[in-house]
């Protein structure tokens, strides 16, 4: 994940080959001669976060470029350290290198008390308006699928609240805030009340926030667990997605021994159905970022260059699909 995104595995635990193009696919007829699928219109991001890669932004933006991504992750921290003249030269050297930013992680701790959400809360509007000068106007966040203290609705009224006040802030700057469920039932089982681990559920969470900048942050392994379908996909429209995660699962693991923090890059496994994904994301002509978010522990283990490698060839098989 990206340097400003809480990262869900330390949370989790707290708490219990050369350069590869990723040129855009043109459109293409479906199976057996089906109706086409429209060009895609979203943009692939090296999420060095996400894939366990140590890099600073100039670092990230150098690899991007070396292994034929069309994003990098914001960062807020650094661009807070750049003049409005070193900003504004940032941006226009990522225009001439084809990258644009990705979302943004939301800076709210709004799973733990009220205290440390209240402090985490005074502090958005300033991270805010870095990210609206870097033209960012995305931001995401994930939803914690369990609770051993709170009921559903306990759970449900305590999420609204907390992240309707993060959304209004969000809405005076200009931006969205997506957000993630998370899909396994090795998750959502493991603690007294399960909480949201579905589309519809997290659908109906937005509608309960109802500050009409709100929207779901999609992953490909968060579907599939949740057993979801290219339908439920095709409920959505291109602005009602704020940003994708592109993934597999591990093969020989039954759907109910899946784990959140294990899985495969996009299309190592077949586990996945990516292209009935990717098609639907086609079809709603969603326009925003896509990135692999394996939580891979092979991918770590590589250096730098090559896990940037792996990453770029995997992305490049799916999108081929």
């Amino acid at each position: 994940m990206s340097n400003n995104k809480l990262n869900r595995r330390r949370f989790l635990a707290v708490t219990g080959l050369g350069a590869v193009g990723l040129a855009r696919s043109e459109s293409r007829a479906g199976a057996h001669g089906a109706r086409e699928i429209p060009e895609r219109k979203f943009y692939t991001v090296l999420s060095c976060g996400r894939i366990g890669v140590k890099a600073n932004f100039r670092e990230s933006v150098d690899l991007a470029g070396k292994y034929g991504f069309e994003g990098v992750d914001p960062d807020p921290g650094y661009f807070a350290q750049l003049s409005e003249d070193e900003l504004k030269r940032l941006l226009d050297e990522l225009k001439s290198k084809n990258l644009k930013l990705g979302s943004a992680g939301l800076p709210v701790e709004f799973r733990q008390d009220e205290l440390t959400f209240s402090e985490g809360l005074k502090k958005l509007p300033a991270v805010l308006k870095i990210l609206a000068k870097a033209g960012v106007q995305r931001v995401s966040t994930w939803i914690l699928s369990f609770s051993d203290a709170l009921t559903y609705l306990q759970n449900f009224r305590t999420h609204a609240y907390r992240l309707r006040a993060c959304a209004e802030v969000l809405k005076d700057h200009g931006q969205r805030l997506g957000l993630e469920y998370v899909g396994p039932k090795t998750s959502w089982r493991s603690q007294r009340h399960p909480f949201i681990h579905t589309l519809s559920e997290t659908k109906e969470l937005i509608v309960a926030i109802g500050t009409g900048n709100v929207g779901v942050q999609l992953d490909s392994y968060h579907w599939f667990n949740a057993e979801e379908t290219e339908q439920d996909l095709l409920t959505l429209r291109n602005e009602d997605v704020i940003t994708v995660d592109l993934n597999d699962a591990p093969a020989g693991t039954p759907l109910d021994k899946q784990v959140d923090l294990s899985r495969e890059l996009p299309a190592a496994t077949g586990v996945i159905p990516v292209k009935v994904f990717l098609d639907a994301l086609r079809k709603i002509s969603y326009e925003g970022p896509l990135q692999a978010e394996p939580f891979n522990a092979a991918l770590r283990a590589m250096p730098r260059e090559e896990a940037c490698a792996a990453t770029a060839a995997a992305m490049k098989k799916a999108l081929a699909l």
